[in-house]
């Protein structure tokens, strides 16, 4: 199907481009959401005469979503959910959770605005693109931890609380392991001559 784009729409075209796109995507998405129309001549006529009044409209939703990007820009915002001693949740943080954590630190954004790409599943630190408008993208980050005082420690440290110490005894651990292996390796050698004069030994006291 053919349509109009009215806004610019990531990967797909700029306002007022004409794009071919699958009915289904059309239909359920861009046309219901007022993004775009179906080519039609009445359309094309009708978009051409509105096409100033739809330029000036766009450009103030952009100007007040830079005005909110530069409020959120780097936002960290606490989300507390339960999870096991590996780290894995109980569940998954969804768009509509980011969303609303972000609206309760005093900015509001719709769970539509939340560009989550991926399951959020783990404790940590998650970088989360928001979409203000078609434009206008901001990156903000999800601290996901058990509780408050952990979601400040991971902010400290940068990482999800006990992940660094869990690589550092990894580490450890196979220092260890390669010591005793070289041990182990260097040892028949050394007790190779002791054994070599007991068979000396034992021929002369044979003899």
């Amino acid at each position: 199907m053919e349509v109009i784009l009215l806004e610019r729409i990531e990967k797909l075209g700029q306002m007022g481009d004409v794009v071919s796109v699958k009915s289904g995507y059309a239909r359920n998405y861009l046309l219901p959401q007022k993004k775009a129309l179906r080519k039609t001549k009445d359309n094309v006529s009708f978009f051409e005469s509105q096409k100033a009044q739809l330029e000036a409209d766009n450009l103030s939703r952009k100007g007040e979503a830079e005005q909110v990007a530069a409020k959120i820009a780097g936002l960290t915002v606490p989300i507390i959910r339960a999870a096991g001693e590996s780290g894995q949740l109980y569940g998954s943080v969804t768009a509509r959770d980011i969303a609303e954590a972000v609206t309760a630190s005093g900015m509001t954004v719709s769970r539509q605005q939340i560009v989550l790409d991926r399951a959020l599943k783990t404790l940590g630190l998650e970088p989360i693109r928001v979409s203000l408008h078609p434009e206008v993208d901001v990156t903000i980050t999800v601290n996901i931890a058990r509780s408050n005082d952990e979601a400040e420690q991971q902010l400290s440290l940068g990482r999800a609380v006990g992940t660094g110490d869990e690589m550092d005894d990894d580490e450890d651990e196979g220092e260890e392991l390669q010591a005793a292996a070289e041990a182990l390796f260097v040892a028949p050698s050394e007790e190779a001559p002791a054994t070599e004069d007991a068979d000396d030994a034992e021929e002369t006291t044979a003899s």
